[in-house]
């Protein structure tokens, strides 16, 4: 496999070697790296006032690709020894990248900082890559490249065969060098489409990170994740809602972050504002409805006086990775009767959730069909009754303040809805009304004058309840 990219000279980098510095390879030298499957050998062919070119080449080495997956087996044994990889562009090209350009491709370089967010003239050349021009155009051109993808003829001499499904690319662009390889590492494995490794949460993170400031954006963000993430739609989901909540910040605010936070920001303050409600009103049982892989369940075990904490899902996958996340093979018999994971719908009434303290629906709501919620409504309110509900819900008419969400759409592809301020606290004025409860509003993120705060918040407290406590 053959990777080059060449930088021109420009008043950004006047001195084309000075290409090296970024990605931390000396141009007078020739350097092997060990990497999966085989070896990377980088060195400079051409290096002169005007221009600088650095190519990688991978060898592969399928035999070795074959001992290193455990009980690999696919189908057709010679398959596996006999096959493509050595020469066409794949996911163990973006692998390799990733150990030989690290620094470069997360935006580091102590030596020329200035250099790193300079916007260089680029040109990245691949002689073999899958897929077909139509879909590499796709891919590429929304990233600011022009695209040149030329069809590769199975055999010069056969032209009855037709080409292959393979096309030699070339990328001409003005962007970042570390934009440029993150463009590389998560495209060339959905081009691939067939990782040649395990998939799973892990990639999650990957993907978010390598992804930040221009995935989230792209028209093509389903295509590239659901490919990226095997086919695998949980992990898909996971990955699309995790990157447009990283782009929940102002525009402003994601411009001049050079190094994102992949916790979320926004995240982390829905979940303080609703511990918040937990240490308010020190409830001893709480159901998180809709707890999802349980990162909220962790934080209510730690609160002071919480003596029973509820997760429920309609997942049996979702309540497997809560129940990893929270170690609950390793806790003690004291720690797990604390903590109880059901599978239970919130349009079906369940005995079990009865006449709790608190009740949490945390951006659960926006995922429910319209004519479906006056059901869970009544489930969760007039069946369940817990003495306090707090629920969180996005705020439609912030989006526009999102780089994600600024031509319009929802937060999430999984949203039935999403609710403007006044949408919010009418329904929930109607809810109060109707079951009995007192409705307090409250903003959670940095409030704007125009379109309020980014999540909207209804503590619902029963009235008896409130008379009690009085």
């Amino acid at each position: 496999m053959l990777l080059t990219i060449s930088a021109e000279r420009s008043p950004t980098m006047e001195v084309p070697s000075d290409f090296g510095y970024l990605l931390h390879k000396h141009p007078e030298k020739v350097q092997t790296f060990g990497v999966y499957g085989g070896a990377a050998h980088v060195f400079y062919p051409e290096v002169n006032d005007e221009r600088c070119t650095v190519a990688m080449v991978v060898e592969v080495d399928p035999v070795a690709l074959v001992r290193g997956r455990s009980g690999a087996h696919d189908g057709f044994a010679l398959g596996q020894y006999v096959n493509d990889r050595p020469y066409v562009a794949s996911s163990l090209l973006a692998v390799a990248m990733g150990k030989v350009f690290r620094s470069a491709l997360n935006g580091r370089c102590a030596n020329r900082e200035e250099l790193v967010g300079s916007v260089l003239n680029l040109t990245i050349a691949l002689p073999a890559v899958p897929g077909d021009p139509a879909l590499l155009g796709r891919l590429f051109r929304p990233l600011g490249w022009d695209v040149t993808a030329t069809p590769i003829v199975l055999d010069a001499t056969r032209p009855e065969w037709g080409d292959a499904p393979l096309v030699s690319l070339t990328l001409e662009g003005s962007l970042c060098l570390s934009d440029a390889l993150s463009h590389l590492y998560i495209l060339l494995p959905v081009l691939d489409d067939a990782k040649h490794y395990w998939v799973g949460d892990d990639e999650v993170d990957k993907l978010v990170r390598a992804g930040s400031g221009w995935l989230a954006t792209h028209p093509e963000i389903e295509l590239i994740t659901h490919r990226y993430l095997a086919h695998q739609r949980e992990l898909k989901d996971a990955a699309i809602q995790r990157l447009v909540e990283l782009d929940d910040r102002p525009i402003e605010d994601a411009a001049e972050d050079a190094e994102p936070d992949v916790t979320r920001p926004l995240v982390r303050l829905r979940h303080d504002a609703v511990l918040e409600v937990v240490r308010e009103f020190q409830p001893a049982s709480i159901v998180d409805l809709g707890c999802g892989s349980g990162a909220l369940l962790g934080s209510l075990l730690e609160q002071r006086g919480v003596a029973r904490v509820i997760g429920t899902e309609v997942s049996d996958s979702s309540l497997s990775k809560a129940a990893k996340r929270l170690h609950v093979d390793r806790m003690t018999e004291r720690q797990s009767e604390r903590l109880t994971l059901l599978l239970s719908s919130l349009q079906y009434e369940d005995d079990r959730l009865e006449g709790l303290d608190l009740a949490i629906l945390m951006e659960v709501i926006e995922h429910i069909d319209p004519a479906r919620l006056p059901a869970v409504t009544a489930n969760v309110f007039g069946s369940m009754r817990p003495r306090h509900v707090v629920v969180t819900t996005p705020n439609s008419e912030y989006n526009v303040r999102y780089p994600a969400l600024a031509a319009g759409g929802f937060r999430h592809p999984d949203h039935r809805f999403e609710w403007s301020r006044g949408e919010f606290a009418n329904w929930a004025d109607s809810v109060g009304e109707t079951y009995g409860y007192d409705v307090d509003l409250r903003p959670v993120g940095d409030r704007d004058d125009e379109v309020g705060s980014p999540t909207q918040l209804a503590v619902f407290a029963l009235q008896t309840t409130r008379r009690e406590n009085a």
